[in-house]
């Protein structure tokens, strides 16, 4: 089956982001007081918007996460990005592809725009994804595994849902699609 659009989730997709931001995800848990591997922010976390951070520590612990959390753990993730990230393996072929043979394509990322576009930015992806095909958990309030980000961007770009593939790895955004019925591509890592 040809699709008409290939919605790609970021992290992990397009950008190896997800070994820098989830072990500094469970280091600054841990300094505040909430103790969290590596495996438990791959478990719990990866793939989620940032709600879904506060949420299961508050639910889980009761307290809250600092009003700065955010700030403090995006400034760590993008110095860390600045020195460190790279573009997935292939992907800068893929797009190629697509492009070449004209099938349409967008990015719907958990993440913030500002953290797509310094991802994008460092690996050089930015040349691939205009503005009009980046999408965000911020441009529709819920992020993964909401199926809503994804019904956004199909709509934003014009085409009917059961018309799209999403490439994902986490198990987040696979239960996003799903609710969906959507044809979903990739594995978790």
């Amino acid at each position: 089956m040809r699709y008409d659009l290939v919605i790609f989730d970021n992290d992990g997709v397009l950008v190896d982001s997800e070994p820098i931001s989830n072990r500094l995800l469970a280091a600054y848990l841990t300094e505040l007081g909430f103790p969290t591997s590596y495996e438990d922010s791959l478990r719990d976390y990866m793939g989620s918007a940032m709600h879904r951070i506060h949420d299961l520590v508050a639910e889980r612990t009761g307290r809250r996460l600092p009003l700065d959390f955010d700030d403090v753990f995006h400034a760590r993730v993008f110095a860390a990005f600045e020195r460190d990230l790279k573009a997935v393996a292939g992907v800068e072929e893929v797009l190629q592809k697509l492009a070449a043979d004209s099938v349409p394509y967008c990015v719907a990322s958990s993440g913030s725009h500002e953290r797509i576009r310094v991802g994008h930015r460092t690996t050089g992806l930015d040349r691939w994804f205009d503005e009009g095909r980046i999408f965000s958990s911020q441009d529709v309030g819920k992020g993964k595994p909401a199926p809503d980000l994804f019904l956004f961007a199909a709509q934003r770009m014009g085409v009917a849902p059961e018309r799209c593939v999403v490439v994902e790895d986490s198990p987040l955004g696979v239960q996003g699609r799903s609710r969906r019925g959507w044809t979903c591509t990739g594995s978790p890592p």
